[in-house]
């Protein structure tokens, strides 16, 4: 299937991607393929690798220390410039703050290295806008995402769907809707239902 074309004048944004995010598959998958598709860029850190392989080798069985490194290498060899790892410079910009969650603030500091605007998470409670405006921050659900590029990219998404569908073996429409409602992101199910004809 090939790639659709987008427009020269389109604003990338760029958005840093939590673990408990990139830990879907099906999520994991619309973000990179959007990626390809050229309609954002996503960005992640070493540390957010190493808690999303962690947390994929502690809650799969099959998932290995060699299905991690594959993950990995995969990821940063077809995306070479998406890992932006912190460094003191970033943290010592954040000295002072207090976060609901101490071991977010790698995340913060990585969107910073990024010049990464937006944060994608589930967990937006963990980080307060009052907090993150003053950083020049956005943090939006894979949800609200994943909404919005449908609604604004419907056939680039189609793409998008289409090649995630394509890349995991028995899948169909229906199975890689479903599993996007269960990753948390049940509006994006509902309008990608709508757009593949399922509604």
């Amino acid at each position: 299937m090939n790639r659709p074309e987008t427009s020269h004048n389109q604003v990338i944004e760029v958005y840093l991607a939590d673990a408990n995010v990139l830990y879907s598959r099906v999520l994991r998958d619309y973000l990179l393929y959007a990626m390809r598709a050229r309609l954002i860029s996503v960005v992640w850190s070493q540390r957010i690798l190493f808690e999303l392989t962690e947390h994929l080798m502690d809650n799969r069985p099959n998932f290995s220390q060699a299905s991690a490194d594959r993950l990995i290498r995969a990821m940063n060899t077809t995306f070479p410039y998406a890992q932006r790892d912190p460094d003191s410079e970033q943290f010592a910009l954040l000295a002072g703050i207090e976060l609901p969650d101490e071991d977010d603030r790698h995340i913060i500091a990585a969107a910073i290295a990024a010049d990464a605007p937006f944060i994608c998470t589930h967990n937006v409670k963990d980080f307060p806008s009052s907090i993150m405006v003053d950083l020049g921050l956005t943090v939006v659900t894979p949800d609200d995402l994943l909404c919005q590029l449908i609604q604004d990219y419907q056939q680039s998404m189609l793409w998008v769907h289409r090649a995630s569908v394509d890349s995991l073996r028995g899948a169909t429409d229906e199975s890689t809707v479903l599993a996007l409602r269960q990753a948390g992101a049940s509006q994006a199910a509902r309008l990608m239902a709508h757009l593949v004809g399922l509604l």
